[in-house]
């Protein structure tokens, strides 16, 4: 099967504002870029995925490889409603739409989300049951499929693919349920931050906010 996987990300600086008690801007744009590198490194290690996209304005070192697509404006969901629209017409059987936000993810969980029927539509939820941190799009079946990221997109996503006569399968792992949105989540960045050069992330998460002494 020929799949490809998309990546929506924000400009450089604009990422993780609900961070802003923790983390100061250029420790949150560190935490950003250090996330996005760990899923673009894992998604080029994973033999079933033949592309890497990312939709989103231009950013330094995302690697060779990786095709940009530009995102049209601040509609999240209608730009990832064209993007997969576009990418469709060059074949893929299958797209991952992938947040950048997922330290922990592992070449299992792509491996999972491929691995599905050719009707099937993979979901994975987030740790809450209540929002989509992943999804896996079977082709043309879900050419101009309805994305409702935001509040309860969970479900939204699981009834969408139903009315439009596509199987569900819902794919729950550690790595796919823990993205980043506030600072108690940052326990599970550990790992990938401390890959990033950046001094400033010595220590994360830091409990108490952002505030260091000396």
């Amino acid at each position: 099967m020929s799949c490809w996987a998309l990546i929506p990300v924000k400009a450089p600086g604009m990422g993780k504002t609900r961070l802003a008690s923790a983390l100061d801007p250029d420790e949150r744009e560190a935490l950003v870029s250090g996330m996005l590198r760990h899923v673009l490194d894992t998604l080029r290690g994973c033999r079933a995925i033949q592309r890497v996209c990312v939709l989103g304005p231009a950013r330094p070192n995302l690697g060779s490889g990786v095709l940009r697509f530009d995102d049209p404006g601040p509609d999240l969901n209608g730009a990832l409603e064209s993007t997969v629209s576009a990418i469709t017409a060059a074949g893929p059987e299958r797209i991952l739409v992938l947040p950048a936000d997922l330290p922990c993810i592992t070449a299992a969980d792509i491996e999972r989300l491929v691995d599905l029927p050719h009707d099937a539509l993979g979901i994975a939820p987030d740790r809450h049951r209540t929002g989509t941190n992943a999804l896996s799009l079977p082709l043309p079946a879900s050419i101009w499929f309805p994305f409702s990221f935001g509040q309860d997109s969970f479900s939204t996503h699981c009834e969408q693919a139903i009315n439009r006569g596509l199987t569900v399968e819902t794919i729950l792992s550690c790595g796919l349920e823990k993205d980043i949105d506030d600072p108690l989540d940052l326990a599970d960045a550990v790992r990938v931050l401390r890959r990033v050069y950046n001094p400033a992330i010595d220590g994360w998460p830091r409990p108490g906010g952002r505030k260091r002494p000396g």
